[in-house]
């Protein structure tokens, strides 16, 4: 049964007659007769019976009908929407890290969208982990993500948006904050807050550890800025972080570290062969463009 049986059998039911149906269909009369009793010989039916010189559908011929009319309007319903996405309508699946849910997503999708030609478009949104939005984002299901790099990814292109600072914090009134110089040593004398393994940004504390030959005394793991410098506030700890805004207005000390300077790269991140619908590939040069402006006009 192909769709273009069905677009026949439809036309015959409804002028009920084959020289007719032909000519609305722009094929020959023999051509059509054919494609209507292929299609009865595969469904092993008759679907259509003569009345004088006109057809009519029979009992059965009217219970496929009532399919073949469903059917097509899905496949129109289809159709007109591939046409929407082609046209620059649709939806962005997006995925990003928790420093960027306060203000840096929100902030951009909404100007995005307050742009005339963007104002239909959908989005959804998904806060997550580096190591899983990778995943996702190679199963298909992000579009975009914003996230760390990731190492051996070859067929994921990463843009850089955001550079921040590493910094350590501390409670109000700890010792390191009278220091003149905070060091990367200085994780040894205490007990630290760390991130959870699954983030980006914990692997890449890992391997500066790793590099530097530190070995912090890690009591906890916490999944973002938020819950490390919440639990920081308390005295549960000190800990490197991001120097992001959700940090600044917790009650803690932060303090640059003087040596040596490390700062954490965030990124767009998308799949560098993978097909993208326009509104896609508009939104990928829309961040595109706000950052190379950012750091222009810094």
């Amino acid at each position: 049964m192909t769709l273009n049986q069905l677009y026949y059998f439809q036309t015959v039911a409804k002028l009920q007659h084959y020289r007719l149906a032909a000519q609305e269909l722009n094929i020959s009369q023999p051509s059509l007769s054919r494609s209507i009793a292929t299609l009865e010989d595969e469904l092993d039916i008759v679907l259509f019976q003569h009345v004088g010189r006109n057809i009519e559908l029979t009992k059965y011929g009217i219970i496929l009908l009532e399919h073949v009319e469903k059917i097509l309007k899905e496949v129109d319903s289809a159709t007109h929407h591939m046409k929407q996405l082609s046209d620059g309508f649709g939806r962005i699946d997006l995925a990003y890290v928790y420093p960027l849910s306060t203000s840096y997503i929100p902030h951009n999708v909404r100007q995005f969208l307050n742009e005339e030609k963007n104002h239909d478009i959908e989005f959804s949104f998904t806060q997550s982990y580096t190591k899983e939005m990778i995943k996702g984002l190679k199963n298909h299901i992000y579009d975009i993500i914003f996230a760390s790099h990731a190492e051996n990814e070859p067929d994921i292109e990463f843009f850089p948006i955001q550079i921040n600072d590493l910094v350590i914090i501390t409670p109000k009134g700890h010792p390191l904050s009278k220091e003149k110089e905070i060091t990367l040593d200085c994780l040894t004398q205490y007990p630290v807050i760390g991130y959870d393994t699954n983030s980006g940004l914990g692997n890449i504390l890992n391997s500066i550890f790793s590099e530097h030959k530190i070995h912090p005394n890690i009591t906890c793991q916490c999944p973002d800025e938020n819950s490390i410098a919440s639990l920081v506030a308390e005295d549960f700890g000190i800990a490197i972080v991001s120097n992001i805004e959700q940090i600044q207005n917790a009650n803690i000390e932060i303090l640059p570290i003087t040596s040596p300077h490390l700062t954490h790269t965030v990124y767009m991140a998308y799949l560098k062969e993978n097909y993208q619908i326009t509104v896609v590939k508009r939104f990928i040069k829309f961040i595109k463009k706000r950052t190379n402006t950012e750091r222009n006009n810094p």
